[in-house]
Formats: C-alpha cells, structure tokens, sequence
C-alpha cells in the first residue's frame, strides 16, 4: 500500500514544506503497514487554476500536469494533506488539485497535517473534510495539528514535539487500517 503526503501550500514563504518534509521522513521510518511512503507537492507539481476542458470524472485529460497528477492520485491508497489555515479554511491551491480529478480520490482514506496559530490549523481541516467526502474519500478523525508552527521551526527545519510524532504514528495506523479495509471497494 501506498500513502502519499501531500503539501498543500504553495505560497513564497510557506511553512508547508519543512512540516511537510519532517512527517514524510517521520512516515517514511514508521510506516504503520505501507509499503511505500511518497511526498507530492503542490508546488512542484504546478497545476494552475483547472485548465481542463472536459468534467473531470470523464477522465478525458487533455493536459501533461493532470495526467501526472491523475497517476499521482490513482496510485495512491491513503493521503496526508499538510494543510495550513488560510482564514479559517484550507488553501486555494488544495482545492483545486481536488478538482482536478474525481473518481482517482474514490475509497481511499485521508488525513491531515494542519499547522498554523493557536488552533493548530485545524480550523482548515474541517472545511476540507466536507469536500473530500464529496470525492468518496473517508477523512479521519485522528490528525496531527500543530499549534504554533513558529516555535518549532529552526532554521527552515521543523522540529516536532513528543505529542506531534505521537499523534502522527496514532494517525498513520488508523489510515492504513482502513486503506486495507477500503481496497475492496477500488
């Protein structure tokens, strides 16, 4: 099974990276029943405001970047999005690489990474569970939030406390669980 932890923000100075980057090393070395551990980015992957011109459950991609995302997607069993707060919500650019695509996000079980102020992020995570579940995608309670992301960056690395990794090895189980338990459905 695969998991694929996906870093939402792509905004210049984003914190989403060096948290991003510290789960899927974490995930990567605890593994919790996946096979393979793989980081997308948003920001590299670059899908710009949907370009497509067909309904994205057609599946009829006409573009090269939805149809590396489109493989992205389809090959995964379970997400992670690291999600950070934007007034109170997750970020344009996580919604939009949920529209591109449709039936590839079908019965695969996700979670989140949310960061941000006192609320940990996890404000964003809500608003991005009604929308998964559109999708057919099963959305955790279990998440990993981190309240006051400042604190624990040092010098463009993130730095987790006990809590954090606690929380993400918590949270990886559950994800594996019932990517298992989903597989019959894909």
């Amino acid at each position: 099974m695969k998991l694929n932890v996906i870093i939402t923000s792509t905004r210049p100075g984003r914190n989403g990276e060096p948290v991003g980057q510290w789960f899927f090393d974490h995930a990567k070395a605890n593994p919790g029943g996946f096979d393979e551990v793989i980081l997308s980015d948003l920001l590299d992957i670059d899908l710009p405001l949907l370009d497509e011109p067909h309904h994205p459950r057609a599946q009829q991609y006409t573009k090269d970047h939805t149809k590396r995302w489109s493989d992205l997607v389809k090959g995964s069993d379970a997400f992670v999005f690291v999600l950070p707060e934007y007034n109170y919500a997750p970020p344009p650019s996580f919604f939009n690489a949920l529209d591109y695509l449709a039936v590839e996000w079908n019965y695969k079980p996700a979670s989140f990474v949310t960061y941000g102020g006192i609320t940990g992020g996890m404000r964003s995570s809500h608003g991005a569970k009604e929308i998964l579940t559109t999708l057919k995608v099963m959305p955790l309670p279990e998440q990993v939030a981190v309240p006051m992301v400042f604190d624990h960056l040092k010098d463009g690395k993130f730095e987790a406390p006990q809590i954090v990794k606690e929380s993400a090895d918590t949270m990886i189980a559950e994800l594996a669980k019932w990517a298992t338990a989903l597989k019959t459905l894909r």
